[in-house]
């Protein structure tokens, strides 16, 4: 998953408009590994 794909499905949450960029940002890393590290189980 690219990290533009994550934005778009995290932006649908309002909880992701409240947090800081810096924590947006960590936030899109870990969904981007969570999401490669259950696609490859």
């Amino acid at each position: 998953m690219t990290a533009r794909e994550a934005i778009r499905i995290l932006m649908e949450s309002p909880f992701y408009f409240n947090m800081e960029i810096m924590n947006r940002l960590v936030l899109v890393k870990e969904y981007c590994l969570n999401y490669s590290a259950a696609a490859s189980r």
